[in-house]
């Protein structure tokens, strides 16, 4: 009875170790795809943080004191240029008016007394002179006056967007008193910072008197359905951060953008001869990035690669690799480094074409 329970073990100890040699040789047949690098003319998105502002964005602020006697419009309304927003009391202003243009009329009346005196040589042309003069000065009352009395009805200098309103009906106002903003969001500026190595690539790879033309990426992750155009570039570096600032002007037709807002500008950038490798074909270690390189024996050699951007489905390499290295495609999880391996090699082209329906 004791035979039989060795018998079943020794069995089992062959069939296991069959078994694994099974697996093993079939391990070792795999044959893996391997292709090369290949140089090709592409281009790169570059995204940039920004900030939009309204192409006018002003304050409006009392330009005197008094009693708020009516407000015209609501937060977030749209007005036409020349609409009347907010209106102080004009009591005091326009008795003030009133008072000067009586002193006024005074001053005109004893101006023509004194003329018709000089002219007849009764009086002196230096009291002629003296009367003309207070005659103006009254006359510039006048126009203080009435300046005063305008400064009481607030209107808007330009179509555009009310923002938040500071004050409300009844209050009493200080001179210079911040009451709201208005914003024209007909065009948007976007300002975005370009570290400086990129801004020298922009400059030697832009034509002159050409605009570069960009998009915007908003915080709904949606590209902004108008395309902006670069118009300006700041005369300074910051010191601190190597940055240069860049204005791109977008139109706003849907007042879709407001000031104060937040996106990304996607700038295309042109790669000539650039070295490209799927990113299915490398792997990280410790932030650094490798592939598997075969040589002429069918070994397998980790190698190390840098590399300068990111396309969709592929890197571009800047060192580490050229056009005649063959690299491991799938599989790098499968292999270690100075395996031998069977493989057949697949054009680079053949690979781009379907290199999104690869998977490991």
């Amino acid at each position: 009875m004791k035979k039989i329970p060795i018998c079943l073990g020794l069995f089992a100890m062959v069939f296991s170790t069959s078994c694994n040699t099974h697996k093993q040789e079939k391990h070792e047949e795999r044959t893996f795809v391997v292709t090369n690098p290949v140089y090709k003319d592409t281009s790169i998105t570059k995204e940039y943080v920004s900030q939009i502002h309204a192409i006018r964005h002003i304050e409006l602020r009392a330009m005197e004191k008094g009693y708020l006697q009516n407000i015209s419009i609501d937060e977030g309304q749209t007005v036409k240029k020349g609409q009347a927003l907010f209106q102080i009391m004009p009591n005091i202003y326009q008795a003030e008016l009133q008072k000067a243009k009586a002193e006024s009329d005074a001053a005109s009346i004893e101006y023509q007394n004194t003329k018709l005196l000089a002219d007849n040589d009764v009086v002196s042309q230096n009291e002629l002179a003296l009367s003309k003069a207070n005659y103006d000065k009254a006359k510039a009352e006048v126009s203080l006056a009435s300046t005063h009395l305008s400064f009481t009805s607030i209107k808007a200098p330009f179509m555009g967007i009310v923002d938040h309103l500071h004050v409300r009906e009844g209050s009493m106002l200080d001179e210079g008193e911040l009451l709201t903003t208005l914003s024209d969001n007909s065009k948007m500026w976007v300002y975005f910072n370009v570290p400086e190595a990129e801004y020298l690539d922009y400059m030697m790879n832009t034509q002159k008197n050409e605009k570069e033309e960009v998009s915007l990426l908003l915080a709904n992750n949606k590209v902004f359905n108008q395309k902006g155009i670069v118009e300006t570039i700041e005369g300074e570096f910051n010191n601190e951060t190597g940055n240069i600032a860049f204005r791109a002007t977008f139109p706003n037709p849907d007042s879709i953008l407001r000031h104060g807002e937040t996106g990304s500008v996607l700038m295309t950038i042109p790669l000539k001869h650039a070295l490209l490798v799927p990113q299915k074909s490398t792997f990280e270690i410790l932030d650094k990035r490798y592939v598997f390189v075969i040589d002429n024996d069918n070994i397998v050699r980790q190698k190390e690669i840098t590399i300068g951007a990111e396309l969709p489905h592929l890197f571009v390499v800047e060192n580490g690799l050229s056009e005649n290295d063959k690299i491991l495609l799938d599989g790098i999880r499968l292999v270690k480094d100075s395996q031998k391996i069977k493989y057949e090699l697949e054009r680079p082209d053949e690979v781009l074409s379907h290199l999104d329906m690869y998977a490991e």
